[in-house]
């Protein structure tokens, strides 16, 4: 059977891709080359530009490939666009999601695997996320999510598909430096482009009720997400049709942002330049987010096997491979 990678030529898709593909998974990519790289696609692996609002191009791909099972990565991601611009954010997170289901239905998809956020949780106020704990999305990307679950869910047990819904945290790292995260909405990237550029980095708010002040995240590197999904996919293979999971992908650690800049200064060798700057706390951003990882491990096997200081030394060489002369 093949499996059809939504999204498969952006950052975390092509990762998914890579770890599916060198699994002996057989698989092929569907983007819209909004924000992916068709360069990041083996050149034996198909690939189909299209949209998933496109309901008519996802069925003809999805019978000419002999789809059987769906991994969803496309979608838009930038939490501020989101609440700049909430109704792209439902077209394209929901709608589009809504008609990859239906084509999925039709074509009478086994497995369908949608790739969530711990965004769906808002802002909780316990030590570490469960899966049980309340979902209350505080912007529209992290409601787009929640929806997305619910959909999914409903579909399968409506056309007997297996799915599962997979909540990951912070995502840093890359498997290749051509894998590397090309965006600088991320802290790790972002801090790269602040120190590189010669400024310094910026805290919002070091008065939080956290150890040194500052808030805490867990860190996930993308090579354990995509070894997760290769894990729900092969486990979504052999459950009963209709039957659903969702799991949080996560370390069950917390880093600070101060500890995670102070990292990133040794990393890079930028250690007097990495002394960040203090604002103010930005609304909505909760003291701590970091995730229980126990159910992914129950239910798959899964544990993550990379820690922060492989994530931003893989990050720097992709940098650097993008920005000639940056190092120290």
């Amino acid at each position: 059977m093949t499996w059809l990678i939504t999204g498969g030529a952006g950052y975390i898709g092509a990762h998914v891709l890579r770890a599916m593909r060198d699994a002996g998974e057989a698989v092929a990519v569907f983007d819209d080359l909004s924000s992916g790289d068709p360069s990041r696609v083996p050149a034996d692996v198909p690939f189909i530009q299209g949209s998933t609002l496109d309901g008519a191009h996802l069925r003809r791909a999805m019978e000419e490939l002999a789809v059987r099972g769906v991994v969803h990565l496309a979608a838009k991601k930038q939490v501020a666009e989101s609440v700049e611009r909430p109704l792209y954010y439902y077209r394209e997170n929901v709608q589009g999601l809504q008609t990859l289901l239906e084509a999925a239905a039709g074509c009478g998809v086994r497995a369908f695997l949608f790739s969530s956020s711990a965004a769906v949780y808002g802002v909780p106020d316990v030590k570490r996320v469960s899966e049980d704990t309340s979902c209350a999305p505080i912007n529209p990307y992290g409601e787009t999510k929640l929806i997305g679950e619910w959909m999914v869910r409903a579909a399968g047990r409506a056309h007997g598909i297996a799915t599962a819904s997979m909540r990951y945290f912070n995502v840093a790292g890359a498997a290749t430096p051509q894998l590397s995260d090309t965006g600088v909405s991320n802290l790790v990237p972002m801090v790269f482009e602040k120190l590189t550029a010669g400024a310094s980095p910026v805290i919002f708010g070091d008065d939080y009720d956290t150890a040194d002040g500052t808030c805490e995240r867990d860190f996930v590197h993308v090579a354990d997400i995509a070894s997760a999904h290769l894990a729900a996919a092969r486990a979504l293979l052999v459950r009963e049709p209709g039957s659903e999971l969702t799991v949080n992908i996560g370390r069950g650690e917390g880093v600070s942002v101060r500890e995670m800049i102070d990292l990133i200064g040794e990393v890079t060798g930028f250690r007097s330049e990495a002394a960040p700057l203090v604002a103010g706390r930005r609304a909505g951003d909760p003291a701590r987010v970091v995730a229980s990882a126990d159910l992914i491990q129950k239910e798959l096997g899964w544990t993550a096997m990379h820690d922060a200081r492989e994530m931003v030394a893989s990050a720097w060489e992709g940098w650097c491979l993008r920005h000639p002369g940056a190092r120290y």
